[in-house]
């Protein structure tokens, strides 16, 4: 009887070990599968046992901690490193706002670069050329927070026209940096050499390490004799990952950045207002232009930019309130395309506005006409249903022509002279030379008469909005009742004839000079000098 009750025991312990066991339970996750070697174990020879390096488990605490454990560039150690860490350990304010400014991007940008398997440091390589800033522009005309010239941004799909600059976009702008970069360092299997490259251009870097392989010298990036802006585009960026490894040694405190993200991305099916965009969002415009600085003109375009960053917690909010808006129209711009060569004054009398408010709109420079094909920004009535097309939206630009500003002057005739033959020699038309002085085409002029002719003064080259083309100075004068526009460099007196003067018709424009620069500017990505400067 003992020796059954002893057997009954033991076979319910077995029952309950079986039950609390380490099996799987409902809800929990599977056991992994082992894996076992089918090849012949052989033992491991002397040497060649290694430690891997051990994983945290534990999630980066904030942004900094996860930046820290990404970075996986070579340290650089020298003099212009130590000086650049005493630069920035010394102005806690500027490392404060710079910091406080990378709070929107720095996620994004850290998860871009740990989905590519690049090195974390360059997170931070913002700081270095914009501070963070993505309305920042540099004295080269580079532009955004990560600084690319206009032809470099071109050359990675950056679009830039009247509405938008996406060389200012976030996504649009780290996408392209990040192409760059890891262009640059498959070409020279090195990050700091490519760093110069991104800085310098890569044509100069190849052409300065040739000249150290003919010289028999190191081709590393402290050996290679380079412009001083890019000497010290390195140690900057390595005294900020210095602080950022360890602000305690720089009596430095950075501010609390979470690790989630500070943005959402959020679909535009409609073309825009941007002070509404930010109504809709519950957002200062201020933080809206900070998210989205691409879209610099009061109107975003659906069809050019279809999506739009907003706060994580106002993005639902903006959802809402764009499906629930019943007050007008989305927008109240909109884009018209002028159909031939206007002045100002005629474009805006015929889109309804001040010819002010047409040129601080569309950044319309004095003294210009306005060629045939150009886009301009202008208020869309209610009768407008139809959104800005996307052929214009992608392409749409403005271009200009001088106006013609002509002086008026005197001229001596010769012996058989006629308007024809004066017109001929000062490439007028004979007919408006016969229509100044009151006669005939085929007048002769007695030898020794006073002919009144206007010729045109030189007027600057044909502009398109950004080129950075100054404007000549326009100095109005009056003699006999009749103005005379006369365009002067400064500090120049063109002396204009007191003669009486004759109605005045338009001289034919002479061909306005080409746009010049364009390849020049192309060729700048791989040209010598630095591309901008800090």
């Amino acid at each position: 009887m003992k020796f059954l009750l002893a057997a009954c025991i033991a076979g319910t312990l077995l029952l309950a070990g079986c039950a609390t066991g380490t099996g799987p339970t409902t809800g929990s996750a599977p056991a992994a599968t082992p894996t076992y070697p089918t090849d012949p174990l052989s033992p491991i020879a002397n040497g060649k046992a290694t430690s891997l390096e051990v994983v945290p488990l534990a999630p980066p605490t904030d942004m900094w901690d996860r930046i820290r454990r990404g970075f996986k560039m070579q340290n650089l150690d020298n003099d212009a490193v130590h000086e650049r860490e005493q630069w920035y350990a010394s102005r806690p304010d500027y490392i404060q706002r710079m910091t406080e400014r990378s709070n929107k991007y720095i996620f994004y940008i850290v998860e871009e670069l740990e989905r590519r398997d690049m090195p974390t440091e360059l997170a931070l390589l913002p700081y270095i050329e914009s501070a963070f800033n993505p309305q920042a522009v540099s004295s080269a005309r580079a532009a955004g927070m990560w600084q690319f010239m206009p032809a470099t941004g071109t050359d990675y799909d950056l679009k830039q026209n009247i509405f938008r600059d996406d060389r200012r976009d976030v996504l649009a702008s780290t996408r392209a940096a990040l192409d760059y970069l890891q262009k640059l360092y498959n070409m020279f299997g090195d990050w700091q050499l490519a760093l110069a490259a991104y800085n310098w251009g890569e044509g100069s870097v190849s052409r300065a390490i040739a000249k150290n392989q003919r010289l028999g010298l190191p081709t590393t990036y402290s050996d290679l004799t380079m412009p001083g802006e890019t000497r010290l585009y390195v140690p900057k960026l390595q005294a900020v990952k210095n602080i950022v490894a360890n602000p305690q040694a720089f009596n430095t405190e950075l501010p609390l950045i979470p690790n989630h993200p500070y943005f959402q991305t959020v679909t535009l099916t409609r073309d825009l207002d941007v002070a509404l965009a930010a109504k809709l969002a519950d957002v200062r415009i201020e933080d809206f232009r900070a998210l989205n600085p691409a879209a610099h003109k009061p109107i975003i375009l659906a069809a050019g930019t279809p999506q739009i960053l907003l706060p994580w917690d106002n993005a639902a909010v903006f959802t809402r309130n764009f499906e629930a808006y019943t007050q007008g129209q989305y927008a109240s711009w909109t884009a018209w395309t002028v159909d031939t060569t206007m002045t100002v004054t005629d474009a805006a009398q015929r889109a309804g506005m001040s010819e002010a408010d047409l040129r601080a709109v569309n950044n319309i420079p004095p003294r210009m006409l306005i060629k045939a094909g150009s886009t301009l920004i202008v208020p869309r009535s209610a009768k407008v249903q139809e959104d800005v097309a996307a052929v214009v939206a992608d392409t749409g630009h403005l271009s200009f022509q001088p106006e013609i500003v002509t002086r008026r002057t005197t001229v001596r005739a010769g012996r058989n002279d006629t308007p024809a033959s004066i017109a001929g020699r000062y490439r007028l038309s004979a007919a408006n030379v016969a229509d100044w002085n009151d006669v005939h085409t085929g007048h002769k002029f007695p030898r020794g008469a006073s002919v009144v002719i206007y010729v045109q003064v030189r007027a600057m080259a044909a502009a398109r909005v950004g080129s950075g083309v100054a404007p000549a100075r326009v100095v109005s004068s009056q003699r006999s009742g009749v103005p005379v526009r006369v365009s002067v460099p400064s500090k120049q007196v063109v002396q204009v004839s007191s003669t009486k003067a004759a109605p005045r018709s338009p001289a034919k424009p002479a061909p306005a000079p080409r746009e010049a620069g364009k390849q020049a500017a192309r060729d700048k990505v791989a040209s010598a000098p630095p591309k901008k400067k800090h």
